[in-house]
């Protein structure tokens, strides 16, 4: 089996390289050195703005469903954006250094950050708030939660602790000779971490032993990301040698070297990966049992961010402003939405 890898939507986006990206079921947005983050809608293939939002570097960006998108950056600032209209609902001062990672709990009620003020932080989504603050002994680069929401990891240049939710509490701890640049969970207790080298580890979170390891790349491995589709664990990895490959893993055979999918060179250096997935064209492949699970799970998200919406929109930060260039496309819409904003506040 082998797939062919074409490009089908190219777009210079940024003024400087770029330091993050982030999908969801229509967006791709990609964060920059140069401060902005773009949004390109990937139905239509199109280029749909930028948020001015934050000053400095962004350095992590995080989808929540379709209705939500987190931004961190070096200016110690995370904002909550709503993705209907692309406006900042609530910016936080996060941390008093930058903000190096951050990832929201499968539930949509927590997230959690990491910064170079050496703290870790929860926050409680639904007030907007900070919930607790765990000092840390050096600065923490990567956070993630587990896809079952029930433990987190933290990444400190070549260590990764692994932490249960319950107790807060490390319960075992990953070293790696070299420093970690990227780390995905697979299942719910098995990571696939790639570091400053050539090679892709499998680690039980359980036992922190290494399940089995390949060499990806010919240079060090900058990003990986990982999705399942028709049953498939695939790994995609991307290197500084220029090159991005998509991996075939078969978890029963985990020792074994993944078939090699596709590859292509694309001749830049870079820096950050993710995958959007066709979802309509994905349908007819799932399951039903599948596809039940997705809409309840869509279902839960819908109603938390219903419940979330009053909240979320808090208009008396007056940090909060809504910060948007329009593209030429735009701008035609808004004038019916600033009318039709007009209308609810006068009946309000």
């Amino acid at each position: 089996q082998s797939w062919t890898v074409v490009p089908d939507f190219t777009h210079h986006a940024h003024s400087a390289s770029l330091s993050a990206v982030a999908v969801n079921n229509r967006y791709v947005v990609t964060g920059s050195r140069d401060e902005t983050i773009q949004i390109y809608d990937m139905k239509k293939k199109i280029e749909h703005g930028a948020l001015l939002q934050h000053n400095g570097t962004i350095t992590c960006l995080e989808f929540y469903g379709t209705a939500h998108l987190l931004s961190g950056a070096e200016d110690g600032l995370i904002c909550i954006w709503n993705t209907k209209r692309w406006e900042c609902l609530k910016s936080i001062k996060a941390h008093k250094g930058h903000v190096t990672s951050l990832s929201i709990h499968p539930s949509g009620k927590l997230a959690l950050s990491v910064g170079t003020d050496k703290t870790l932080r929860t926050w409680n989504l639904v007030e907007g708030r900070s919930a607790f603050i765990k000092n840390l002994k050096q600065n923490a680069h990567i956070i993630k939660w587990s896809p079952d929401g029930e433990r987190f990891v933290t990444v400190i240049t070549n260590k990764v602790d692994i932490y249960k939710l319950d107790t807060a509490s490390i319960t075992g701890t990953i070293i790696t000779e070299k420093r970690i640049s990227s780390l995905r969970f697979i299942t719910d207790s098995i990571l696939a971490i790639a570091g400053d080298d050539e090679i892709i580890r499998f680690y039980s979170c359980d036992s922190q032993k290494c399940l089995g390891e390949f060499k990806a790349h010919e240079n060090r491995i900058k990003d990986i990301y990982s999705f399942e589709r028709e049953r498939q664990h695939i790994i995609v990895t991307a290197s500084s040698d220029g090159y991005i490959k998509m991996w075939n893993l078969d978890l029963n055979k985990i020792k074994d070297v993944p078939s090699l999918l596709c590859e292509v060179n694309t001749k830049a250096r870079l820096t950050c990966l993710a995958v959007w997935l066709d979802q309509a064209s994905e349908t007819k492949e799932i399951s039903d049992k599948a596809a039940t699970s997705a809409q309840a799970n869509e279902d839960e998200k819908s109603s938390i961010a219903r419940k979330n919406k009053v909240c979320w929109t808090d208009k008396s930060d007056k940090t909060a402003k809504r910060k948007r260039k329009i593209t030429p496309e735009k701008q035609k819409l808004e004038a019916p939405l600033q009318k039709k904003k007009k209308k609810r506040n006068s009946s309000a």
